[in-house]
């Protein structure tokens, strides 16, 4: 099955971007999970390597379908990593499970490629991109940028607010999706807000509640770029939501307090009407297609 599976990915990336990729199992008899999708460069020298992390429930095929990123870093020179962790596709990014599967997915890389003195990059997408941003607060190796696509940042707000969504009367069912993230963020921190807050603390790659700022002071150095489209009248229309359930109040609050804090290099990229989903170009603000990739790149490039 495994072969399969590769045999298909690269098939998929000969044919449709001309570059050769393979999958890695860090365990040989399980093909599900624990892996690493990784696209090559066309040539030699690389200029460094980036991880890009798919969002809740997405695979590395998932990705190549949304986004044209992993094609256009792998063809800027960058060995492109597409991970695959511990739990599966239902990682849930922030908790110690997927961090541990993230570093020993990156020692792999590096010892494997020769990686120790090239430039490492890390991002990604939603939950994806809350995953890199926690990494970069925590990981021994700083990567010299990181960049998330609409993450979740808070749990506390994004507990809070789903269980305001289930609340609130409605004339459609319960947003199964909702009770699912209430069920997973209690056992990932161990209680609720009102009953371990220091866990939601530890958790979250930001927490507006934080006084002690503790995880923003890890990253005053780093360069960082958070992309939102907030387009709140597509939330009330279509998903019933507003403001106050929206991932870019956290992330604007996290840049805001990055930059009084000193770091300069923290940024907010706002959109309007980029996001959509693919196969079918279906509007949805919350998506890969949001970011501007050769615009990215360029600003991943240049940094030191």
């Amino acid at each position: 099955m495994k072969n399969i599976l590769l045999i298909a990915l690269t098939f998929f990336l000969t044919s449709v971007y001309g570059q050769k990729a393979d999958k890695i199992y860090l365990d040989k008899t399980d093909s599900t999970k624990n892996c690493y999708t990784i696209i090559y460069p066309p040539k030699l020298p690389w200029t460094g390597y980036i991880v890009l992390i798919p969002g809740f429930g997405e695979t590395a095929e998932s990705v190549f379908l949304q986004t044209d990123l992993p094609k256009l870093t792998a063809q800027n020179g960058l060995l492109t990593i597409i991970p695959n962790f511990q739990d599966g596709v239902l990682s849930f990014g922030v908790d110690s499970l997927s961090q541990q599967s993230l570093n020993a997915i990156l020692q792999d890389v590096t010892s494997r490629h020769k990686l120790m003195d090239q430039r490492f990059f890390i991002g990604g997408f939603s939950i994806g991109g809350s995953c890199a941003i926690k990494y970069a607060e925590n990981a021994t190796i700083k990567p010299v940028a990181v960049f998330a696509i609409d993450p979740p940042l808070d749990f506390e707000r994004f507990y809070n607010s789903a269980k305001r969504d289930i609340r609130l009367p409605k004339d459609t069912e319960v947003n199964r999706e909702n009770v699912y993230m209430i069920d997973r963020i209690e056992k990932e921190a161990n209680g609720t807000p009102e009953t371990n807050i220091e866990s939601y603390y530890r958790l979250s790659p930001y927490s507006f509640s934080d006084t002690s700022q503790r995880a923003l002071k890890n990253i005053l150095k780093t360069p960082v770029r958070i992309y939102s489209e907030p387009d709140i009248q597509w939330w009330l229309t279509n998903r019933n939501a507003d403001l106050t359930s929206m991932n870019v109040t956290e992330c604007s609050a996290f840049i805001n307090e990055l930059n009084r804090l000193g770091n300069k290099k923290a940024e907010l990229i706002l959109t309007q009407n980029k996001g959509y989903r693919k196969p079918n170009n279906t509007r949805h603000p919350h998506s890969w297609s949001i970011v501007d990739n050769n615009e990215l790149i360029k600003w991943l490039l240049i940094q030191k």
